[in-house]
């Protein structure tokens, strides 16, 4: 299939360019501690993942996303927080427990590829891909110091705790 002569090049829409910046904050003037923050060549993908990452931190009053044109690959992004935090570091927050989160679960498939490839299957090695483990049947919180028996991928659950397998 042939790109047109109107039709934007699929690969270069997605690019930045030289000068062109991944994300801008703007703070609101009408909310307090809230701000909206566009990011440039993302879609709903990312959008979602840190939505929701964003609203388990205690801290966020309020996170969600839109995507302003559906031809534009950008989506911004507004954030607002308590008096104990604010947007970028609620936004930091979140995207670092989100590398982490993917790097385990990233960890656990090159794992779990392993015991398949000698024939040990996938369970062999107690890999569980429980999602949001919870202790004792409180809830899990990435942000509290201390977990309640489970971590966000693979972790134990306590008495009462779900477990969602892939």
């Amino acid at each position: 299939m042939s790109e047109g002569k109107n039709q934007p090049n699929r690969i270069e829409s997605w690019l930045l360019q030289e000068d062109e910046k991944p994300l801008t904050l703007a703070e609101d003037a009408k909310l307090p501690n809230a701000a909206t923050i566009t990011l440039r060549n993302q879609d709903h993908t990312l959008g979602h993942m840190i939505r929701c990452q964003l609203l388990l931190d205690p801290t966020v009053l309020f996170a969600g996303y839109k995507v302003p044109h559906p031809q534009t690959n950008n989506i911004e992004l507004k954030i607002q927080c308590d008096d104990r935090s604010n947007p970028a570091d609620a936004l930091k927050r979140a995207c670092t427990l989100l590398i982490q989160q993917t790097a385990m679960i990233k960890q656990q498939f090159v794992d779990q590829a392993k015991n398949i490839e000698m024939g040990m299957g996938p369970e062999a090695g107690g890999m569980g891909m429980g999602m949001g483990g919870r202790g004792a049947g409180g809830a899990y919180d990435p942000y509290a110091d201390g977990l309640g028996g489970g971590g966000p991928v693979g972790g134990a659950n306590g008495a009462g705790g779900d477990v969602y397998d892939f």
